[in-house]
């Protein structure tokens, strides 16, 4: 079996703010946190106001949002202990912007959890804004979680020829080898549009062949060091977004990478990554290279 964390080396953050969809944020990481025996903590981000004003002076003289923040953690707190009475639960209330904050939370954590809706100190953050934003500038891996997935014990993962992927199939194999389950490795692909000039012969069968030998080739050294995983390898011509938001609807997570080049990494993140992150059924986690 494979070595996971020890408690105290690194913990799961997840953001709350009394919505229902950070509700079920809460949940998924305070159940992460105890398949991989690691502390839970929720923090809460109160915004500044304009011109970088803060919104309150002090912790000691707390104002409105204080002690709304101060509430919501509470009652976070509460849902995270009764959901895994034996996880250790910490609590931290930040004041900053809540893009720039969440990112920074995320930096030395195993991952940072986050609901796909917001209210309250997220309000009007809807996934697009707050959730892609931090999955473009995170440096660890950053889980949305939709409603949906279950004790499906099947993890969905992106998998192409670019290196790139490496660290999104390292995630997805340690989550897959925590929840005992099976990983399903899904490999897309369309033929350029040329290929449909008459005057072009292409060999489907060796294409296919190609195909299939991109995934071998990359969940091969993972398959080695994770040997309680069953993988099953899903290869076909289709969109990659269309073939994951589709395996999505029978999963309990979907792993998918970014490359993380910071010119440009909303583009990058606004193909596969953000679609998928739009439209699956179970929460997606988003692992930068």
């Amino acid at each position: 079996m494979t070595d996971f964390p020890a408690r105290g080396t690194r913990d799961v953050v997840v953001a709350a703010d009394g919505s229902a969809g950070a509700k079920d944020a809460v949940e998924w990481a305070a159940d992460d946190a105890f398949r991989r025996h690691v502390p839970l903590r929720i923090v809460h981000v109160v915004e500044r106001g304009p011109y970088d004003i803060p919104r309150f002076s002090t912790l000691e003289w707390p104002g409105p949002l204080v002690l709304s923040g101060r509430k919501i953690l509470e009652e976070a707190e509460r849902e995270a202990r009764e959901r895994q009475p034996s996880v250790e639960v910490g609590t931290e209330l930040i004041e900053g912007d809540l893009v720039r904050s969440l990112t920074e939370q995320a930096a030395g954590a195993v991952e940072i959890v986050l609901g796909s809706r917001g209210l309250g100190g997220f309000t009007g953050a809807l996934l697009g804004s707050v959730s892609t934003r931090v999955a473009v500038h995170a440096h660890g891996p950053v889980v949305v979680v939709h409603p949906g997935g279950g004790a499906r014990r099947e993890v969905v993962v992106g998998v192409d020829d670019d290196p790139h992927c490496e660290p999104a199939l390292a995630f997805a194999f340690e989550q897959a080898a925590l929840r005992g389950g099976t990983l399903r490795a899904v490999h897309a692909w369309q033929l350029p549009v040329h290929a449909f000039a008459p005057e072009i012969v292409y060999d489907m069968d060796e294409i296919r062949r190609a195909q299939f030998r991109v995934v071998k080739d990359r969940v091969g050294a993972w398959q080695e060091k994770f040997p309680e995983v069953t993988v099953l390898e899903d290869v076909q011509s289709a969109h990659p977004v269309d073939a994951l938001v589709d395996a999505s609807a029978t999963a309990d997570l979907v792993v998918v990478g970014s490359h993380g080049r910071r010119a440009v990494a909303a583009a990058l993140l606004g193909s596969v990554s953000r679609g998928v992150l739009h439209h699956a059924r179970c929460p997606v986690a988003v692992v930068r290279s």
